[in-house]
């Protein structure tokens, strides 16, 4: 299994819609949206763990490619360290 980080995001975008871009290039194990916990809006990006052939696909064939008005950005997640988070911005 890998997990692909997807970027640049449109607001309306759903993690059904996710699933059905990505479900074309392999099989999709999860789909997670990442939301702001006060507003519960989208923060714009977000996760897919598919197999292995698949994510190189969604790499190469969905990286830059439109969706929703917006080119998206396609790359293998990079794990974090536990407590390793950015400052908050207020």
């Amino acid at each position: 299994m890998a997990k692909l980080y997807i970027g640049n995001l449109p607001w309306r975008c759903t993690e059904q819609d996710l699933e059905e871009v990505f479900a074309a290039v392999g099989t999709v194990t999860s789909v997670a949206i990442i939301t702001d916990r006060e507003t519960g809006r989208s923060r714009g990006f977000g996760f897919v763990e598919m197999d292995d052939s698949g994510a190189r696909q969604a790499i190469e064939r969905l990286n830059g490619r439109d969706f929703q008005g917006r080119p998206l950005r396609v790359s293998e997640a990079q794990e974090r360290e536990r407590g390793d988070r950015p400052p908050r911005r207020n």
